[in-house]
Parts: C-alpha cells; structure tokens; sequence
C-alpha cells in the first residue's frame, strides 16, 4: 500500500487482511498524522517516499521491491478486501500461475453509500522483478504483467471502497488531471491516459472536455466497440449532437450488431433522447 494522512481509513482496511496476508509493506508518501504508527501496530514495514514529485508508480514500486512473499495483493487505505474474497486468494495464490488476477471494486460514495458503482484493476499478480507500475498517477500494472509474458484474468476478489466526501474528491481529481494533462502532452496517443483523462473530466463534470477525449480514442481505436458506443454517449447525452451520435453507434454496432446496450442507445437516440 501507498498511503498520506490515512489514521482514520486504514484500521479497518488493514483488520480486513490481518489474518489473510502474511507481510504489510506500507509505503508512506509524507503523513503528518498517527498512520505510521497505526501501520506498526498492525505489523506492517512502513517506508518512506519522497513525494515531492507526485510518482505513484514510483511509490508503489518502492514497496514491490521490500515485498516477500510470492504473490503481491495491493490495497489502498480506503479499500477492504470482502472475507467472501479470501477463498479465491487463496486459490489463486496456491495455484501459482504467472497471472494478473483483476478484482472488482464495489465504490461506495461518501454522501450515498449505497449507490454502488463498480470498476475494475489488477491486484493480485505474482512477485516477479519485472512487474512494476508504470505512470505518475492512475498507475497501472497490466502492461508490465503482459510484457513480462504473464496474462491477465478476471477474477471473483471484491474491494469495497469508501469514498470521500464530493469536495474532496474533485480536489482530488483536479490534481490529478494536472497530471494526466502532462502524460497526454508527452504521449498524445497513448489510449491508456487519455481513457482517464476523459474520466476526469467526466467526474468533474467538464463534459465537453470529455466529449473531445472520447472522439480523440474513437479515431485512434476505430475496431474498439466501446470506444465507439462511448463516444456516442458523450454526443447524445452530454452534447445533444444525435446526428454524430448516430455516426458513432453506427461504428458500434458494425463491432457488435447484437449488443443490446447498443441497441437501447438507439432506440433513446431514434426517440429523441426524451
């Protein structure tokens, strides 16, 4: 784990593992409250990372490389593993294979939390040299994994992550868009970031924005379905351009002619999106 000023977040998240793992590397990028003392007591090695320059990646692999045992599970502080999970850890751990095992998080957010929306990452893969994260923020391992010859497979582990209050995550969001907007300069056609660009500035309601990111991995990923089915959304809902949405479904349903949330698009599209 990565963490900053996490004293109220990280008890539960590390009681949700206390008897699943069997080292806690915590790398800590500047906390100015109890959290490093809050990690020892749960028995965990905390290190410390200069974040200065804001390197997610960098972070996280620091704590790649003190980490011991032969597969890796990654948490942030506001995560908790499901005890349904720790059967599928296990079994995945035990039977070793060179695999990036993607868990689907349950996002509770702060103001309901029962509205859940779901997402997905890696975070169990073996402890291999070569695995490591790559970019400043909204870093991700896959590549590496893929790179490093191992594959990727959907699994049935569950996180539930408590999100914070609204304000605080779109202050977040608009430090990290800072950052993404300097990845895009640098790689303007790596799909990877602008696919959270476009989320960015979906969550921080910069719809038009957003609308722009979704043409721009459209035209770069023509034989993507959901490339294309996105940017439809982004004309229909967000722009109330029909006419270029119907251009992007049509793209869509080429990919998929049966997809059925293509389709429903369509249909809202045909009625006028009443």
């Amino acid at each position: 784990m990565i963490v900053r000023n996490e004293e109220v977040m990280l008890p539960q998240c590390l009681a949700s593992v206390a008897d699943l793992v069997d080292d806690i590397v915590i790398v800590d990028t500047g906390s100015a409250d109890t959290t490093r003392q809050i990690a020892r007591d749960h028995g965990a090695t905390v290190l410390d990372f200069d974040f200065a320059r804001v390197d997610f990646a960098g972070a996280r692999n620091h704590g790649l490389g003190h980490a011991r045992g032969a597969f890796i599970l990654v948490l942030d502080a506001d995560e908790v593993v499901d005890p349904a999970s720790w059967p599928h850890i296990h079994a995945h751990v035990m039977d070793g294979q060179d695999v990036g095992y993607i868990a689907t998080r349950r996002n509770h957010p702060h103001e309901s939390p029962t509205s859940v929306r779901l997402d997905h990452a890696v975070r169990l893969f073996p402890n291999r040299p070569c695995y490591r994260y790559r970019r400043r923020v909204h870093e991700t391992i896959d590549d590496s994994i893929l790179a490093g010859g191992g594959r990727l497979r959907r699994s049935a582990i569950m996180l539930d992550h408590f999100l914070p209050a609204v304000e605080s995550q779109r202050a977040k969001g608009k430090r990290y868009l800072d950052l993404l907007l300097q990845d895009v300069a640098e790689e303007p056609n790596e799909t990877d970031r602008l696919v959270f660009l476009a989320a960015e500035y979906h969550q921080l309601e910069m719809f038009d924005e957003a609308t722009a990111v979704a043409e721009r991995i459209a035209q770069l990923c023509p034989q993507d379905f959901r490339a294309q089915l996105n940017a439809g959304l982004y004309h229909a809902v967000h722009q109330r351009d029909l006419d270029r949405a119907r251009i992007d479904l049509a793209a869509a349903l080429r990919l998929r002619p049966d997809d059925p949330e293509a389709h429903a698009l369509r249909e809202a599209i045909d009625d006028g999106l009443r």
